[in-house]
């Protein structure tokens, strides 16, 4: 019998066989909607080619207004380049000092050209005075999930002042490197400073009780051995990874940890820290290290997958029968344990819509 999308989806974030290959995109970026799907929404872009939904959307966070006036930010407009990078500053002054970041914006995406802390005093600055919530709203959670009806689910973000986890958080508010070497340096210190992170996280997560989203995903690429070594994660990431993830559990939702870029060495790492689930499987292709069917050997009884699809390959440079193919190869290699939504391997801002197409419907035929 033929499931719905929602239904499908769901049975495969139970590490279950749906009927069929479900198919999603790590979110919809703004430059592909405007220029293959005429200003799309990510509703339409969905139903226009096929897809099983995701839709992203998380708490709206509460704050007391002595907290806001202590963390007073100033914008300044740098310009744009001849390249069209467009830049600018952040002044951030607060009772203790003042905090400065610069960053940078194109048709693409946008990127931190200088990280928000560049020193221990920074840090202990940001830990003191960056605002915390007082509560949060999830009205806009539950009205997504209404207006999704069976389409598909809904995927949220954890509070977080860089992206998922306390160590990517870390790294995106101090600089990859930069991070690594404090670790290997001063390790008592940078514990300090992910239990400080983690604590702020948690402390917001707990506002979360009864909010109608499907999966909440956590880590990041920094957490990648394409990045780190397993020994660095197992001290750096897993205990807050763990801590974060052990209280999403709690409140009924269900996580997966995002280790884009290379992830075969994290693997059973990323079973032990009680993750759900792993995406974006990247392949080697791509510049991460994901073999689908290893890893499906290894953990896929253990966790749901979501990803692996060469999108660069397939979607950018391929054609339809490729596409196909490629699509097949993905089903093949994690239909065994099936608790398994196919993906782009994050993000993509290419590809011709017919080759989109052809990826839903050879998802159609990967019958379980």
């Amino acid at each position: 019998m033929a499931m719905t999308s929602r239904e499908r989806m769901l049975t495969a974030l139970d590490n279950k066989r749906p009927d069929r290959l479900p198919c999603q995109v790590h979110g919809w970026m703004d430059y592909y909607l405007k220029t293959y799907l005429g200003g799309a929404d990510w509703y339409e872009a969905n139903r226009r080619l096929g897809f099983d939904y995701a839709i992203y959307v998380s708490p709206t966070y509460r704050y007391e207004p002595k907290t806001l006036e202590k963390w007073q930010v100033k914008t300044v407009d740098l310009g744009t380049d001849a390249d069209g990078n467009h830049t600018h500053e952040e002044f951030i002054t607060t009772p203790g000092g003042t905090l400065h970041k610069v960053v940078s914006r194109n048709a693409f995406t946008a990127w931190d050209t200088e990280p928000l802390l560049k020193t221990i005093a920074d840090f202990e600055l940001w830990d003191r005075y960056s605002p915390e919530p007082s509560g949060a709203d999830l009205s806009e959670i539950a009205r997504v999930r209404e207006k999704l009806g069976d389409l598909g689910i809904v995927r949220s973000h954890p509070f977080s002042p860089g992206q998922g986890s306390p160590w990517q958080s870390f790294c995106t508010l101090f600089g990859t490197q930069e991070a690594i070497l404090l670790g290997m340096d001063e390790p008592e210190t940078l514990h300090h400073i992910l239990d400080a992170i983690l604590a702020k996280t948690l402390k917001a997560t707990r506002f979360w009780e009864g909010a109608r989203t499907d999966m909440v995903e956590v880590g990041g690429g920094a957490g990648s051995s394409t990045v780190i070594s397993p020994e660095f994660y197992r001290e750096f990431g897993l205990p807050y990874d763990t801590a974060q993830n052990r209280l999403f559990h709690e409140i009924g939702l269900k996580v997966v940890n995002h280790f884009c870029g290379g992830l075969m060495p994290m693997l059973e790492l990323a079973v032990e820290s009680g993750a759900d689930g792993l995406e974006t499987m990247t392949p080697p292709s791509m510049g991460g290290d994901c073999n689908l069917a290893e890893a499906s050997k290894r953990v896929g009884d253990r966790l749901f997958f979501i990803g692996g699809f060469d999108q660069n390959a397939g979607f950018e440079r391929g054609n339809p029968a490729l596409v196909r193919r490629m699509v097949f190869d993905c089903f093949e290699a994690t239909r065994d344990h099936a608790g398994y939504i196919i993906a782009p391997s994050d993000h993509f801002f290419f590809g011709d819509l017919a080759n989109l197409k052809a990826f839903t419907d050879a998802c159609k035929e990967c019958v379980y």
